[in-house]
């Protein structure tokens, strides 16, 4: 992932890249911040084998977890747009308040992607705006 001078801090390159990218280059982006545990749970697996097979391209996760990761990329980009990634880390596991204190991982892993989706987005859009 990206995080040149020129990146707005809207997270529109992050967008960007999140569409682009093919599958294993979303999942790379992800393994380099978030490591490869937390992108195995984010896409419903429970080994980081899966997310090595993913990023090498020896095998593909269903169309659902591709859209919760490029979700969770564009997340994880707009946070590392200004933060370190144990940082970025630590929002993605941690109870956020503007999420009814659960844990952005948990909703992007767990809840209906269209509705958890946008919610997920501006949270991180906020702590990235440091509010």
């Amino acid at each position: 992932m990206s995080t040149s001078a020129s990146a707005s801090p809207s997270g529109h390159r992050a967008y960007e890249d999140s569409v682009r990218l093919d599958t294993g280059g979303v999942v790379t982006g992800l393994r380099e911040i978030l490591g490869a545990q937390l992108v195995a749970y984010l896409g419903r697996v429970s080994n980081t084998r899966s997310v090595r097979e993913w990023a090498d391209g020896s095998r593909a996760p269903g169309a659902d977890v591709v859209q919760r990761l490029r979700t969770s990329y564009y997340v994880a980009g707009i946070l590392i747009e200004r933060e370190s990634a144990k940082v970025v880390q630590a929002w993605f596991q941690g109870m956020n308040p503007e999420l009814d204190d659960q844990s952005p991982a948990t909703l992007l892993r767990t809840e209906p992607l269209d509705a958890v989706g946008p919610k997920v987005i501006a949270a991180a859009r906020s702590f990235a705006a440091g509010g």
